[in-house]
C-alpha cells in the first residue's frame, strides 16, 4: 500500500460498487484528500465543498426565528450537516442517507467531519431513501406528516441529472408540492447542483413555493489552477396569513 494513497473502505451497495479513499495530494503540499467513487464515478472530494457548506448557509439565512428542525438529503462527506450545526437556532438536524457505509464512515471518526457530527446531540442519522419517504410519510418514522422548517437536498447532479431514474419525480410539479407539504409556514427547500441555476426549474419551484432564487457559488480548483462553480436553489413557503 502506498503512503500517497490509501483505499479506506470499499462496500457492494443497492447502487453499485461504493468506495471511500484518501490519497495525498503532491501539488497541494501533501494534503490529503478524501474521496468517494460510486461505480467508479468521482462523487465527492474533501477538496471541494464551498458549495455544500454554502446549501446549509444560504438555505437557511433565508430563515427567520429559532428553534428550527432541518432534514439534510445526503450525508456525503459531511459538510453540509456540518456547516448546518454552526447555527445555534437548529435544535434538531436528522441527516437522511440511503448508504449505510457513508453514515458508517462518520460514526467510526474515517471522514473529516465525522466526529464533529456524530458528538453532537442535535444531530442523527437515518439510513433511508429521501426520495421514498419525500413520496411517503417524510422524515420522521415517529411521527408521519411531520413539518420542518428546512430541508436541504444534495445527492443528485442536478435536478434533470440523477443518479438514479427513479428520483426523477422529485423535481416535477408534483414532487415539489409534496416536498412543500412537509414544511412549515415560511419554510425552506434549498437544493445543491452541480451546475448554475437553470431557469425553467427556477420557474417551477416558484409556480410551487411562490419565491425562488438560484445562486451561483464559485470556488478556487487548486488541481485545474482555476475557478469552478456549483449552483444552489433556495425556495421559501409561503407564511401564515397575516405573518
Amino acid at each position: 500500500m502506498s503512503a500517497a494513497f490509501e483505499e479506506l473502505d470499499y462496500r457492494q451497495t443497492p447502487l453499485g460498487e461504493l468506495v471511500l479513499q484518501r490519497r495525498r495530494v503532491l501539488a497541494l503540499d501533501g494534503a490529503d484528500a478524501f474521496e468517494v467513487k460510486l461505480n467508479g464515478e468521482y462523487l465527492m472530494s474533501s477538496l471541494f465543498h464551498a458549495a455544500e457548506e454554502e446549501l446549509a448557509r444560504l438555505g437557511l439565512g433565508a430563515l427567520a426565528g429559532g428553534d428550527w428542525d432541518v432534514v439534510v438529503g445526503g450525508l456525503g462527506l459531511g459538510y453540509t450537516a456540518a456547516a448546518a450545526l454552526e447555527f445555534p437556532q437548529v435544535q434538531r438536524l436528522v441527516v437522511v442517507e440511503a448508504l449505510k457505509p457513508v453514515i458508517d464512515w462518520h460514526r467510526q471518526g474515517l471522514v473529516p467531519n465525522g466526529r464533529r457530527l456524530t458528538d453532537d446531540v442535535r444531530c442523527e442519522y437515518l439510513n433511508a431513501d429521501f426520495f421514498a419517504l419525500a413520496r411517503g410519510n417524510g422524515f420522521d418514522p415517529a411521527c408521519p406528516g411531520r413539518r420542518w422548517d428546512a430541508l436541504l437536498l444534495d445527492i443528485d447532479h442536478t435536478p434533470t441529472h440523477h443518479l438514479n431514474p427513479a428520483y426523477a419525480d422529485l423535481y416535477s410539479e408534483a414532487g415539489l408540492r409534496r416536498l412543500l407539504d412537509f414544511l412549515n409556514p415560511g419554510g425552506v427547500f434549498a437544493l445543491w447542483s452541480n451546475e448554475d441555476p437553470e431557469d425553467v426549474f427556477l420557474s417551477r419551484l416558484r409556480g410551487v413555493f411562490g419565491q425562488a432564487k438560484g445562486h451561483r457559488v464559485s470556488f478556487n480548483n487548486p488541481l485545474l489552477g482555476k475557478p469552478s462553480a456549483n449552483g444552489i436553489y433556495v425556495a421559501r413557503a409561503p407564511m401564515k396569513a397575516g405573518a
